[in-house]
């Protein structure tokens, strides 16, 4: 059996349905056996795009998400989506095809050391020397992706393995003596986390990403309304607790819910789950929640203490870890009333959603000048907040994150610790494929859109059903916004005076199109472009100068918030 085919077979082995990829010279020999492969190759129309869309079926599935690209510039241009996928944890199998062998070294044409330019943004890498080998590396590649904290693997692919022969020998359970992820919690630590919780008067929960790719949302909501503990969430924690349930008090931040950034700053206890407590999160690290004792479970000990001191480190499973104090509380304090424990910071809680959540002012909304939050909000009116948003960079990423009601446990898709531009369309086309009867949402930036728009074509050619919603502010938001605030409006190349029409653009794709600039129609004609049948472009005309409120300044704590 040839490379190409022993590689094929070990990603069908792994259960592999979909290869996000870009043919090139180094990969003849797969795209030569893919074609009589079961595995569906979803052809982008960029690397950056295929990197993007493995990245939203990642997300969105719970299983690993594949690309393939050509060697040299088709590997290069997977960068940006390897990086997004490190800073968000995301299960990613990038494989990357090679000059071949004896030709490693010498400046051959198309030949970079990928492995080098890579190895600060992978979890590992490889660069297969042996076509036996193959399953083997496959193998340990997809273990390393999903096990422990997950993150991207790149397998370097040389043209001659792929082309040389050798026999199928499919490995058994993976053995790594230097990687083994610890996933049950200490019980000592449990124990001196329980302790704490009974002796909290104001206990907050602040959920991240690791609750909700961890499939922990449902044990922590369940745990939250038993102990009647309010919750807030990281961005990346965005829809890891229901948004409708009156204990969320919204995601804290440099742009958060100000509810959520005044409770973490009055809390007594924070029970933190899978969050590493990221700058964007706790804004000046010195100012974060000084009234707190602090218990962090994290399955990564390199996160534990990273940027935040604690009580009690908890380096297990978020899941399991939880689960664990549910139990010893249980036993422990089975007769105990905990709304009644907690009754004045219940009432503390519902009195800081109700006065300071997210708002706005609708005084100079009018024809052509949209105010963008209200779309977001008739958005979430419209689906129910049960569709599945996949949102780009900048303002209208931190609108998607306030004003929409996030429900459902992998429903926000968004490149959180990098914030790369140009992520949403080509995750929403992974986030489809994933959940095809899903309503799939692309909320995006006349800025951001035009960084991967060619990822239009495959929208088309797969015939997926995704509406994009373009928030058009003919600028780049949240850099206007910065230098409206902090540069005495020096827009320097901020404010696009030329841009494309959106339309003509859809059109040239085949695609349908919508564009609306009425805030009175505005419900029905949304409503009406969301269930259109196929894919569909939607262009808003929004306010040009709305800016995000709150926002938290350079060296500020979190109550110590700007409202605009």
């Amino acid at each position: 059996m040839n490379g190409a085919k022993i590689l094929l077979e070990s990603l069908g082995r792994e259960g592999v349905e979909y290869i996000f990829g870009f043919p090139g010279g180094a990969l003849y020999d797969i795209y030569d056996e893919l074609a009589n492969s079961n595995i569906r190759h979803v052809l982008a129309r960029h690397e950056q795009g295929a990197v993007h869309a493995a990245d939203g079926y990642a997300r969105v599935s719970g299983r690993v998400g594949v690309s393939l690209v050509t060697s040299g510039p088709g590997a290069t241009n997977t960068i940006t989506g390897i990086a997004v996928a490190s800073a968000d944890s995301v299960p990613l199998v990038v494989l990357t095809g090679q000059v071949s062998t004896h030709l490693i070294g010498n400046d051959a044409f198309q030949e970079v050391d990928i492995l080098g330019i890579t190895r600060p943004c992978t979890k590992h890498n490889f660069l297969v020397r042996h076509t036996k080998d193959l399953p083997d590396i496959i193998r340990k590649a997809f273990f390393l992706a999903r096990s422990g904290r997950p993150g991207p693997i790149l397998v370097d692919l040389p043209r001659d393995i792929l082309c040389d022969s050798a026999k199928f020998v499919w490995p058994g359970e993976v053995e790594m003596r230097a990687y083994r992820p610890n996933y049950m919690p200490n019980s000592q630590q449990i124990q001196r986390a329980v302790d704490l919780i009974q002796k909290a008067r104001k206990p907050l929960f602040i959920i991240g990403g690791g609750v909700v790719f961890g499939g922990a949302g449902e044990t922590l909501t369940e745990m939250a309304r038993s102990l009647s503990i309010p919750v807030v969430s990281t961005f990346m924690g965005l829809s890891g607790f229901p948004g409708d349930d009156p204990l969320w008090l919204g995601f804290i931040g440099m742009h958060g819910i100000p509810a959520a950034n005044r409770a973490a700053s009055e809390a007594d206890l924070i029970i933190a789950a899978g969050t590493r407590f990221a700058d964007r999160s706790t804004s000046e690290i010195g100012k974060f929640a000084n009234k707190a004792k602090i218990i962090q479970i994290d399955i990564d000990p390199t996160s534990i203490r990273k940027n935040i001191d604690v009580d009690v480190p908890i380096v297990a499973d978020c899941k399991r870890a939880l689960e664990d104090m549910q139990t010893l509380i249980a036993r422990k304090c089975a007769a105990q009333n905990w709304a009644e424990k907690h009754g004045e910071w219940l009432r503390t809680a519902a009195d800081l959603r109700k006065d300071h959540w997210a708002v706005y002012s609708a005084e100079d909304e009018g024809p052509g000048a949209i105010k963008p939050q209200r779309v977001i909000e008739t958005l979430g009116r419209i689906t129910g907040g049960d569709a599945l948003i996949t949102t780009d960079v900048g303002q209208h990423q931190m609108w998607s994150a306030q004003f929409y009601t996030h429900i459902r446990p992998r429903s926000f898709i968004s490149s959180g610790g990098l914030g790369a531009m140009g992520y949403g369309l080509p995750a929403a086309i992974g986030a489809q494929l994933a959940k095809p009867e899903a309503l799939v949402v692309n909320i995006s930036g006349d800025g951001s859109f035009q960084m991967n728009m060619q990822e239009l074509g495959t929208v088309m050619e797969n015939k997926l059903p995704i509406k994009i919603l373009i928030l058009n502010n003919r600028s780049l938001g949240m850099v206007r916004q910065w230098q409206e605030l902090f540069y005495k409006k020096n827009y320097m190349a901020t404010v696009n005076n030329f841009q494309p029409d959106f339309a003509v653009i859809a059109a040239a794709y085949g695609m349908a199109s919508f564009t609306l600039s009425d805030p009175q129609r505005l419900p029905e004609e949304l409503a009406a472009a969301l269930a259109s049948p196929g894919p569909a472009l939607i262009e808003v005309k929004v306010a040009q100068e709305e800016k995000v409120s709150p926002l938290v300044p350079p060296g500020a704590a979190l109550h110590e918030m700007m409202l605009m």
